[in-house]
């Protein structure tokens, strides 16, 4: 009984990371898809992993795309990329983006 205890509780907390944004992920702007605004000229693809899967349980799809999103606005800034767009939906814990380097609104 405590080993099937010890199990679930490992499982709840693995299953709920999060991921923080850093300072300079604040400030990338995440587009809708569709058309590029006018002046952004693109500076590569941010390739971008999480888990979305812990044991048997399926983590909420919302919150993997929403850490996706955090994690690909943290690596534009590596790329001189100041707004993402994604250029493919979630699959399976990873997910493309498409970095670019638009004017200040």
């Amino acid at each position: 009984m405590r080993l099937l205890l010890l199990t679930a509780l490992t499982l709840t907390a693995t299953a709920c990371t999060w991921v923080p944004i850093e300072p300079s992920g604040k400030t990338v702007r995440v587009l809708p898809a569709g058309q590029v605004p006018s002046g952004c000229q693109q500076r590569g693809e941010v390739v971008v992993t999480v888990k979305s899967k812990v044991g048997f349980y399926n983590r909420n799809p919302l919150r993997v795309q929403e850490e996706l999103e955090t994690l690909a606005r943290n690596e534009a800034p590596s790329a001189q990329a100041n707004a993402i767009q994604a250029a493919a939906a979630p699959a399976d814990g990873s997910q493309r983006f498409l970095a670019f380097q638009c004017p200040p609104r």
